[in-house]
C-alpha cells in the first residue's frame, strides 16, 4: 500500500471458488456495488482522478473540488433527486409533472406557479416537452435551502445554482423550474432535460448528483447570506429539542450511541460544549417521555430500537395534519388519515384539498371531506392523476383491505361456478325497488369481470356465460390490493353539493335521495348533504318530477332516466345551433358509430359526441376512448352504461 494516501488503495480481489458463470456473477456484483457507491473500479488514475475518456459522467471532477471553502457554519440546503428514464415511465409523464407544479396555489400570494428557465420567466411547458420527447432520460430536482424565506428570490438564486452547475458539467443545460412557497419549507422543483448541448446522453457522475450539487447549493447560500452566526445555530438546535421528528441532534446521539447506549457524563470543558450538551440531555429527555429512549443512570440513555422510524413516522404525520389544518381553516373536523389497507369501508365526501404527498415522485393526495363528518386524508396510488378531481367534487375512497360488492354479487349468482349474466338480470329485474336499471346494474358487474379476466382471474366462456372461481372475492380482493400502492379514488360528480341543488340532469344526490341512505353525519359535510337533499326534493317537486305526500317526498319512475334525458335533450339542442348538425337520441340496446369529436362534461356525467355525418348522438364517457379522438368508433348503451367497441375488438365492455 502506498504511505502518502490511504485513498490510494487499489484492492486486487482473489478469484472466489466458484468457478465459470458462478465467477463472472460474483465480480459483477462487486463492481456494480462499487459504482453504486461512486467508487467505480479500474477507472482512476493512482492521482485519484479518473483517466481521460472514463465514462464516469460529468462533474466528477467538481464534486471533489465542491465545498472546498465550507465550514461548519455554512448555510445548508437540501436536493432531492429523481432520473426518469423515458422507456420506464408513461406517456404524457412530463406534461403531468410540470402541470403538478404549476398547479394553483403555490405561489406567496396563493397564485399558480408560473415555469421559468435560464432566461426567461415564463417558459412554456409544451415546447420544453417537446424538446425532450427524444431524451432518454431526464432529471428532476428539489432544491430547499433552509433559509429560502430570508434568500427571498428563490427564481434569482436557482438561476445562480445552475449557472454554476452548467460551469461543472462544462455544457449549456435546458431547464425550467418552478418555485413553491405552499409549504413550511419554500423550495424549487427543476426538471432538465437528459442531453447536452450537442444533443448527446447527458451523463452526470453520481457522486456530483449525491454530493456536488449540494455542495454547491450551499455555496451559492454563503454567497448570499454569509455563513449562519452562532446565534442562528443555537436558536436552531433549541427548536429541535421539542420537535416530533427526526432532528439533526438525533442523528448526532444515533452516531455517537454504541449498541443503542448513549453516554453524557463527561465534563464539557467549555460553555459552548456545556450548551451543546445540554440540548443533547434534553433531547433525550424528551425521547424518554416519547417512549423512545430509557435513562438507565444519570448520564447514561438507552435508545429504542425504532427510535429512528418512529421519528420520521411522526414527522410525516405532523406534517399531514399541518396540510389538513391548511384545508379546514374555518370548520372543525375529526382529522382521520386513511390506511388503504385496513379501511374498513368506502369513504364517500367532497374534495377539500388535494395536492402532491411526493413531490419528486408524483404521488398524490386528496383531503376528503367525508359524509361522516370527519376529515379524510389519502395518499393516492402512484399511477393516479388527480389533474380531473375538481375541488368541491363528490369522490369516493376505497382500499383493497375488503373484498368488492360486485365479486361477492358475481359470486352467489354464479351456479357451480359458472357467471350468466341473463340469469343476474333476471334477479335483478326481480329486486325492481333495489335496481331500477337492471340491465346497467348488470353491465357494471361485466366490466368487472372483464378487469378479472385480463389478470387471468376468470374466463369468458361465451357472450355473456363466465367461469368464476369459488374464491372469487378473496382474489378480487387481492388483485385489488397488488395494484394500488395507496387508496384508489373514483369520482362521483364534478358538481359540488350546491350547483346540484337546482341541476337538470341525473346527479348524485338523486341517486343519494333513490337510495334512502341515512349514514350521512348530523355533522359537517354530512350535515350540509342533509340541507341539499331536502332542497333537492323542493326542486324535484317544481318540476314534477316528484310529489309531497305530507311528511314523503314520492319520487317519479325512471327518475334518473327523465333527468338525463331533459339534459341531454337541452345540451342537444344547444350543439344544434352551433353545428347546424341534428341530434340523435340515443335508443337504449341498439349500436351508434360515429366519429368521436369532443367530450362534454354535464351534471349527469361525461359524454361523448359521435359524428356520423349526417348528425350527432351523446353517449356517456369512458376513459378507454379518449385516445380515440378523431377516429371512428361504436357503442352499445344501456341506461348510464356503455359497451365500447374499438377497431376489431368488439364487445368490450368499459
Amino acid at each position: 500500500m502506498p504511505k502518502h494516501s490511504d485513498d490510494h488503495f487499489r484492492p486486487k480481489l482473489g478469484p472466489p471458488r466458484a468457478r465459470g458463470a458462478a465467477r463472472t456473477r460474483f465480480i459483477s456484483r462487486v463492481v456494480k456495488a462499487s459504482t453504486l457507491a461512486g467508487h467505480p473500479i479500474g477507472r482512476t488514475l493512482r492521482s485519484g482522478f479518473p483517466r481521460p475518456g472514463a465514462k464516469l459522467g460529468r462533474g466528477h471532477v467538481a464534486s471533489r473540488m465542491a465545498g472546498a471553502k465550507l465550514s461548519p457554519r455554512s448555510r445548508r440546503v437540501i436536493i432531492k433527486t429523481r432520473i426518469v428514464v423515458a422507456k420506464r415511465s408513461k406517456l404524457g409523464a412530463t406534461a403531468r409533472h410540470l402541470r403538478y407544479i404549476e398547479r394553483d396555489g403555490v405561489t406567496r400570494e396563493g397564485g399558480r406557479g408560473q415555469l421559468y428557465g435560464p432566461d426567461r420567466d415564463e417558459a412554456n411547458a409544451k415546447a420544453f416537452e417537446d424538446r425532450g420527447k427524444g431524451d432518454r432520460h431526464q432529471f428532476r430536482f428539489i432544491v430547499s435551502p433552509e433559509d429560502a424565506t430570508e434568500i427571498g428570490d428563490l427564481k434569482a438564486f436557482t438561476r445562480e445554482l445552475m449557472a454554476q452547475v452548467e460551469r461543472d458539467l462544462g455544457t449549456r443545460l435546458d431547464w425550467v423550474a418552478v418555485d413553491h412557497w405552499d409549504t413550511e419549507h419554500p423550495h424549487t422543483h427543476i426538471v432538465l432535460r437528459g442531453a447536452d448541448e450537442a444533443g448527446r446522453d447527458l451523463i452526470i457522475a453520481r457522486e456530483y448528483i449525491a454530493r456536488g450539487m449540494r455542495l454547491r447549493a450551499s455555496e451559492v447560500a454563503v454567497q448570499w447570506l454569509g455563513e449562519r452566526t452562532e446565534r442562528e445555530i443555537r436558536v436552531a438546535l433549541i427548536r429541535e429539542v421539542n420537535q416530533e421528528r427526526w432532528t439533526s441532534l438525533d442523528r448526532e446521539i444515533h452516531a455517537n450511541a454504541r449498541d443503542r447506549l448513549i453516554d453524557l457524563r463527561s465534563d464539557a470543558t467549555d460553555a459552548a460544549e456545556r450548551h451543546h450538551r445540554a440540548l443533547l440531555i434534553g433531547r433525550l429527555d424528551r425521547l424518554v417521555t416519547m417512549g423512545l429512549a430509557e435513562k438507565i443512570e444519570p448520564g447514561v440513555w438507552q435508545l429504542r430500537p425504532e427510535v429512528e422510524s418512529t421519528l420520521r413516522a411522526m414527522g410525516e404525520r405532523g406534517d399531514i395534519i399541518r396540510t389538513m389544518q391548511r384545508a379546514f381553516t374555518r370548520a372543525e373536523r375529526e382529522y382521520v388519515i386513511v390506511n388503504p389497507v385496513r379501511m374498513p369501508a368506502p369513504i364517500i365526501g367532497r374534495i377539500a384539498a388535494k395536492g402532491l404527498a411526493d413531490e419528486l415522485n408524483d404521488r398524490a393526495y386528496v383531503i376528503v371531506d367525508g359524509i361522516d363528518g370527519r376529515a379524510h386524508y389519502a395518499a393516492l396510488a402512484s399511477s393516479f392523476d388527480i389533474a380531473d378531481l375538481p375541488v368541491g367534487g363528490i369522490v369516493e375512497l376505497r382500499g383493497g383491505a375488503y373484498p368488492r360488492v360486485a365479486d361477492r354479487n358475481i359470486a352467489g349468482v354464479a351456479d357451480h361456478g359458472v357467471y350468466k349474466t341473463s340469469t343476474h338480470v333476471g334477479l335483478a329485474k326481480a329486486d325492481a325497488h333495489h335496481n331500477q336499471d337492471p340491465e346497467g346494474f348488470v353491465a357494471a358487474h361485466v366490466r368487472r369481470l372483464e378487469a378479472l379476466r385480463r389478470a387471468g382471474i376468470v374466463k369468458r366462456i361465451a357472450e355473456g356465460v363466465w367461469q368464476v372461481p369459488p374464491d372469487l372475492p378473496e382474489r378480487g380482493r387481492r388483485y385489488d390490493a397488488q395494484r394500488a400502492d395507496g387508496a384508489l379514488v373514483e369520482l362521483r360528480s364534478r358538481l359540488n353539493i350546491k350547483q346540484q341543488v337546482r341541476a337538470m340532469g341525473a346527479t348524485w344526490l338523486d341517486r343519494q335521495l333513490l337510495s334512502g341512505s341515512e349514514s350521512t353525519s348530523v355533522q359537517g359535510f354530512g350535515a350540509q348533504v342533509k340541507e341539499a337533499l331536502r332542497d333537492r326534493e323542493v326542486f324535484l317537486v317544481e318540476q314534477g318530477l316528484a310529489e309531497r305526500c305530507g311528511q314523503r317526498v314520492m319520487l317519479a319512475r325512471n327518475l334518473l332516466a327523465t333527468l338525463r334525458f331533459r339534459e341531454l335533450q337541452a345540451t342537444g339542442a344547444a350543439i344544434e345551433s352551433e353545428t347546424g348538425l341534428t341530434y340523435q337520441d340515443v335508443v337504449d340496446g341498439e349500436r351508434v358509430a360515429g366519429t368521436y369529436r369532443r367530450s362534454l362534461m354535464l351534471a349527469s356525467g361525461r359524454f361523448a359526441m359521435l359524428d356520423d355525418g349526417m348528425g350527432f348522438a351523446l353517449v356517456p364517457w369512458r376513459s378507454v376512448i379518449e385516445k380515440r379522438l378523431g377516429q371512428s368508433i361504436s357503442a352499445v348503451v344501456r341506461g348510464e352504461h356503455v359497451s365500447w367497441e374499438l377497431g376489431r375488438r368488439r364487445g368490450i365492455s368499459v
